[in-house]
């Protein structure tokens, strides 16, 4: 993640040290094909908030997602959190490594393409 105006992703950014820690990569894990989407925080060194959802593809540019599960996580330890919420966003592609996307909030997030895969652990 590059930038943002999604309050719940900004105010983990902002509170991590509250918990002793700090904000590693901040990521969106979409699996088009699997039809899911993970949105992921991480902790360094084995830490991370991790918001799964199903997907499916309603247009081009459109995104239709639910909420199935959240976990935060440590190292040796997991907390189940109760996942909420559906809706949408549209994304704009600026070139091969740039995405912009606009939720059903009216959020903005814009996210370059990682230079690694991400893999649910």
């Amino acid at each position: 993640m590059l930038w943002t105006t999604e309050k719940e992703q900004l105010f983990i950014v902002e509170k991590a040290h509250v918990f002793g820690t700090k904000v590693g990569d901040i990521l969106q894990a979409i699996d088009v094909e699997k039809g899911s989407l993970n949105n992921v925080i991480t902790f360094p060194p084995s830490g991370a908030f991790v918001v799964s959802s199903t997907i499916q593809v309603a247009s081009p540019k459109r995104i239709n997602f639910r909420f199935t599960s959240a976990v935060l996580r440590g190292s040796n330890w997991k907390i189940p959190l109760p996942p909420f919420g559906q809706g949408w966003f549209e994304s704009l592609y600026l070139d091969e490594e740039i995405r912009i996307a606009k939720d059903i909030r009216g959020d903005y997030l814009v996210v370059d393409r990682a230079s690694y895969t991400w893999e649910y652990q």
